[in-house]
């Protein structure tokens, strides 16, 4: 949470120049307070795992979240049993007229295939497009960042030589945006993946900015400039057993699948895995939903949409 002190006092300045959240007595007085309405588009096989560390990661802080879970009707659930999606879960149609601070888009097995391909491609874009008028931020994962990449700004994913699989340390390319407050110059994050997305494209974008990324990874974190979409193409999410457990499916399948690098001590399956994300993951996901969805959404949320139109205008206070 924000430092509350006295507006005009000298120490604002420099720690603003820190990167460090103050907020002056005048805007803290005029502050309007509620829950947060956050719309998760779960687009994993595995439900209740997805949903489980998401909660988590969103858990680490003092603001309220009204979670709302989304599965598209356009699939029918293998892995999940169809009296838990009724219980648990909406479908687009019975949330499109609602509006949402936040919005988290998940990754999905689904990568080695053309998005156009993919048989819920249609309803995902329709939901992407619905964001744009009913939620404040989009926060995308994986292959869910791939695809509203893909689909917002035209960027398409390439299948790498070798699968991207296990912890992978990162450089911050830029500090300055809030979305890192609080990281070390250096971080690890977990990547499960085959496809990647060109460097040069999302540089070559002026309304895109690459935030972070290493030669192993490429892009890890991207955001557009007006914080409306922020991408994350590693699983900052992820459980210590998430990658073991991806592993040993892969190896009961009789797949031609590596031990995770950086994962386990001396890459020894055996062994308990190393865990070195759970920091980031908890100041990624706070950052985004304290800086980019409270701070900025409005109190009356269907200005949602009007805030749309004056987005070119003004990029917010905490960029």
């Amino acid at each position: 949470m924000p430092i509350k002190v006295i507006k005009n006092l000298p120490a604002i300045t420099k720690l603003a120049q820190e990167n460090i959240f103050v907020m002056d007595t005048e805007r803290a007085e005029n502050q309007q307070i509620r829950p947060l309405q956050i719309l998760l588009v779960n687009l994993m096989p595995t439900k209740e795992v997805t949903e489980t560390q998401i909660l988590r990661a969103l858990s680490n802080s003092p603001l309220q979240v009204n979670l709302t879970l989304l599965h598209t009707a356009s699939r029918k659930a293998k892995n999940t049993d169809e009296q838990y999606l009724e219980t648990f879960y909406r479908t687009f149609d019975e949330v499109k007229d609602e509006f949402f601070d936040g919005m988290i888009i998940t990754g999905a097995p689904v990568e080695l295939m053309p998005f156009e391909e993919v048989d819920y491609w249609s309803e995902l874009v329709e939901i992407m497009d619905w964001g744009e008028e009913h939620v404040y931020s989009t926060f995308y994962i994986c292959w869910g960042a791939q695809a509203g990449l893909y689909h917002h700004f035209g960027i398409n994913k390439s299948i790498m030589d070798e699968k991207l699989f296990g912890v992978y340390e990162h450089d911050i390319y830029n500090d300055r945006p809030v979305l890192l407050r609080g990281f070390d110059e250096k971080f690890w994050m977990p990547h499960s993946r085959h496809t990647t997305v060109s460097l040069q494209q999302i540089k070559e974008n002026r309304d895109l900015e690459l935030l972070a990324g290493s030669e192993a990874t490429g892009a890890a974190i991207v955001r557009s400039l007006d914080n409306k979409h922020i991408f994350v193409f590693g699983h900052a999410e992820y459980d210590w057993d998430t990658l073991n457990r991806e592993y040993e499916r892969d190896v009961k399948r009789g797949l031609d699948i590596a031990v995770p690098e950086n994962y386990f001590p001396d890459d020894d399956p055996k062994q308990r895995p190393i865990v070195r994300w759970r920091s980031v993951s908890t100041l990624l996901f706070t950052n985004w939903l304290n800086y980019y969805v409270y701070q900025e959404t409005p109190y009356i949320i269907e200005q949602i949409q009007k805030m749309k139109f004056e987005r070119d205008k003004n990029l917010g206070a905490y960029i």
